[in-house]
C-alpha cells in the first residue's frame, strides 16, 4: 500500500518559477518534469510489479480529448492510440524500490491543457490519489507555444508584478503605476474559476477544457470574461459621469482587489472600469497562467464602427462636433498584447510573437464581446483577412478621419496621419515608456507630425489657469480676402465624444496678401472649469468661410430645367493669363464635356 507522498513543493515550485505564487500547493508548468516521492508499506519488484499513475483534469476526462492520461512505472505505455497530451513517469537515481521508497519524475507535455489536476496511482488493485496540483503554461520550454527566448522579457511579462500604464494624450502622455499582482493568495483558484465560468464551457465542458491547451483559445476566452457584457465578466463598464453603486475607474490602482472582489461576491461583476481597468486586470490574469503579456496604449485611437477604415466626424456650422456618430477618436485606449506562436496562420511561424488582445467590450466577434488575439505582424501588414479582429485593430491604429461639415452635407477635411499616434509599453527592466508604433505601422503611415502650420500654443495648458492659443492663417494670393472664422471650444470624454460647449466664438477677419493673420483664442479659467470637472482635454475646431469666394447659383433649380451657375476662378500669380481654355463636365448635369476658350 502507498502510505506518504512527498511532493517537494518547495523545490519543485521554486524550478517552476511559482514559488512567489505558493509554497504550500503544488504548481507546476507544462512541458518541464517535476518530483515526487511515494513510500510503499512493502518493497516495489521492478521486475513484477507496476505503479499505474492516471492524471485527470475537468468534469468528463478523456484520453482522446487530452484532459487524461494513463502512464506506468516502469515506463510502459498505457495510452490509446488516439491519446493527445500522453504524460510519462520515471525512476529517479536514489531511488529504493527494494525498501518501497519510489522517486518518481513526472513529465507533463508541453501542449496539456492548463488548469486543475489530480493525480492518482494504483498498485495491486489498490487505488490512491496522490495530490491535487495546477498546470500552467511555460515561458521557459521551448516546446511551448508561448515560449519567450529572453530571460530579462519572462522576468518582465511573466513575472512582474508590478508596472505601468499609459494615459492622457499624444502630446501630453502620463504614466500611471498599475499593481498586477499576479501572486497575490488565491490567484490560481480565482482565474481558474474565470475560465470555467466562460459561455463556451457551459455549452460544452470537456471541448472548452480540452482546447485549453492552446494559448490562443485561453486569451480569447480571458477576453470576454474580463468586461461584463457577457454573463460572469469581471469588471463592468461605465463611460458615463454616474457611478452609484460602484466607485470611479479611476478609483482603481491594481487588479488583485478588482479580482478578489469579483471572486468573493460569488462571480458579481465588479462596479466600475474602462480601458485601462480592463486591460489592467487582463495583464494580470495572463501572466498568472503563464502567458507573457503587457499593457500598451494607443494615442488617437480609432473607434470604427461600420468597418469602412474610416472616421466619420460631423461639426456645425458653428464649429461644435455634433453626437450623432458612433465612429470616434479615443484620447487613448488600453489593450494587452499576448506573446504566442500562431500556427492557425501559417506554419512558418510569419505570425508568431506579440498578439493584441483587447477585453475592453466595443464591437462583438464572433457573438461575444471580445478582441483577438490579432498578430502584430497582421496588422503591420495590412493583412485584414487574418483572425481574430484584424480588421478592427488595424482600423485603431491606421483609419483615416474623415470630417464633415452636417448642414450641407460636405467633407471639410480627410486626415490619414493623426491616427495611431505614440503607442506605447513600459520598458523591460525600468520604468521608461518604449514606443512600438513602428512594430504596429510601416513609417510612411506610422508616427508622423502633424504640419504645425494653422495652430499654435501660447502657453503650456495647466489646469486653474486661462488657456492661450492662437491660430495662424497664411495667405498665398495676390488679393484681400474676407474670413468669417466660426471658432468652437467644447469639453471632451477620452472616447472623443463631447460633454458640453464651453465656448463659441464668431469674428469676421481680413487676410491681406502674402501675409499670415493671427487669430488670438483665449480660455478663460472661470469659463472652463465646471465643464472639466469629468473631462480631462478639450477640443477647439474652427470654421473658416470665405465670404468672397462663395460659388453662386443664380436662379432657382428645378428638375428638367436648364440651371446657370457661377463659378469665379482667381489667379494666383501676377501675370496676366491669356489662349486659355477649360474644360467643364459634369454627370447628369451636362451632356458630353464642354470645352471654352
Amino acid at each position: 500500500q502507498m502510505r506518504l507522498v512527498d511532493l517537494h513543493t518547495d523545490t519543485n515550485n521554486y524550478e517552476h518559477h511559482t514559488s512567489e505564487i505558493s509554497v504550500k500547493e503544488l504548481i507546476v508548468r507544462r512541458g518541464q518534469a517535476f518530483k515526487l516521492t511515494l513510500k510503499l508499506t512493502q518493497p516495489f519488484n521492478l521486475g513484477f510489479d507496476q505503479l499505474i499513475m492516471t492524471v485527470v483534469t475537468g468534469n468528463d476526462p478523456s484520453e482522446d480529448l487530452g484532459t487524461k492520461s494513463r502512464f506506468g512505472v516502469p515506463g510502459r505505455s498505457l495510452h490509446s492510440a488516439s491519446a493527445k497530451a500522453v504524460w510519462k513517469a520515471e525512476l529517479q537515481r536514489g531511488s529504493s524500490p527494494e525498501t518501497g521508497v519510489l522517486v518518481l519524475i513526472v513529465s507533463p507535455p508541453a501542449d496539456t491543457p492548463i488548469g486543475e489536476y489530480t493525480l492518482s496511482a494504483s498498485l495491486k488493485d489498490k487505488e490512491k490519489v496522490l495530490a491535487n496540483f495546477s498546470v500552467l503554461f511555460n515561458p521557459w520550454s521551448s516546446d511551448d507555444w508561448v515560449f519567450l527566448p529572453k530571460e530579462e522579457e519572462r522576468r518582465e511579462y511573466v513575472l512582474n508584478e508590478q508596472g505601468i500604464i499609459y494615459r492622457g494624450g499624444g502630446d501630453y502622455i502620463s504614466p500611471m503605476f498599475w499593481d498586477f499582482g499576479q501572486f497575490e493568495e488565491g490567484m490560481v483558484r480565482i482565474c481558474m474559476k474565470m475560465l470555467d465560468l466562460n459561455v463556451k464551457h457551459w455549452l460544452n465542458p470537456a471541448d472548452d477544457v480540452s482546447a485549453r491547451s492552446s494559448p490562443i483559445y485561453v486569451s480569447r476566452v480571458v477576453s470576454a470574461m474580463i468586461n461584463s457584457s457577457d454573463e460572469g465578466g469581471v469588471v463592468m463598464g461605465n463611460w458615463g459621469n454616474n457611478f452609484s453603486g460602484g466607485v470611479p475607474p479611476t478609483y482603481w490602482s491594481g487588479s488583485y482587489a478588482i479580482l478578489k472582489q469579483w471572486y468573493n461576491s460569488y462571480y458579481r461583476s465588479v462596479r466600475y472600469g474602462q480601458c485601462w481597468v480592463f486591460a489592467g486586470v487582463m495583464c494580470s490574469v495572463m501572466r498568472l497562467l503563464g502567458i507573457p503579456c503587457r499593457v500598451v496604449s494607443n494615442f488617437q485611437s480609432a473607434h470604427d464602427t461600420n468597418k469602412n477604415l474610416t472616421i466619420d466626424s460631423y461639426f456645425d456650422y458653428n464649429g461644435a462636433m455634433e453626437r450623432e456618430s458612433r465612429d470616434s477618436i479615443w484620447n487613448f485606449h488600453v489593450w494587452v498584447e499576448g506573446w504566442m506562436r500562431r500556427p492557425d496562420l501559417a506554419t512558418d511561424g510569419k505570425y508568431d510573437g506579440w498578439q493584441v488582445v483587447d477585453p475592453t467590450p466595443q464591437e462583438r466577434s464572433e457573438g461575444l464581446f471580445c478582441c483577438g488575439p490579432a498578430s502584430v505582424t497582421a496588422i503591420r501588414n495590412g493583412e485584414v483577412d487574418l483572425k481574430y479582429d484584424v480588421p478592427f485593430v488595424f482600423a485603431e491604429v491606421n483609419a483615416d478621419s474623415v470630417y464633415w461639415l452636417v448642414s450641407i452635407e460636405m467633407k471639410i477635411f480627410s486626415d490619414t496621419v493623426t491616427v495611431g499616434q505614440n503607442i506605447s509599453t513600459k520598458a523591460v527592466g525600468s520604468y521608461q515608456r518604449t514606443d512600438l508604433t513602428n512594430t504596429y505601422k510601416h513609417r510612411e503611415g506610422g508616427l508622423t507630425c502633424m504640419d504645425s502650420r494653422g495652430r499654435s500654443v501660447v502657453s503650456k495648458p495647466e489646469n486653474g489657469k486661462d488657456v492661450n492659443l492662437r491660430m495662424i492663417l497664411s495667405s498665398d494670393t495676390s488679393t484681400t480676402r474676407t474670413f468669417s472664422v466660426n471658432i468652437s471650444i467644447q469639453a471632451m470624454k477620452y472616447t472623443g465624444q463631447p460633454v458640453g460647449n464651453i465656448q463659441t466664438e464668431v469674428t469676421e477677419q481680413k487676410l491681406l496678401p502674402k501675409k499670415d493673420l493671427i487669430v488670438p483664442i483665449k480660455v478663460p479659467y472661470s469659463v472652463y472649469h465646471k465643464y472639466m470637472i469629468q473631462s480631462r482635454t478639450m477640443s477647439i475646431s474652427a470654421i473658416i468661410t470665405d465670404l468672397q469666394n462663395e460659388d453662386n447659383v443664380t436662379g432657382g433649380s428645378k428638375v428638367n430645367q436648364e440651371l446657370t451657375a457661377e463659378v469665379v476662378f482667381m489667379n494666383p500669380i501676377d501675370d496676366t493669363l491669356r489662349d486659355c481654355s477649360m474644360s467643364l463636365s459634369g454627370s447628369g448635369l451636362m451632356i458630353g464635356q464642354e470645352i471654352t476658350k
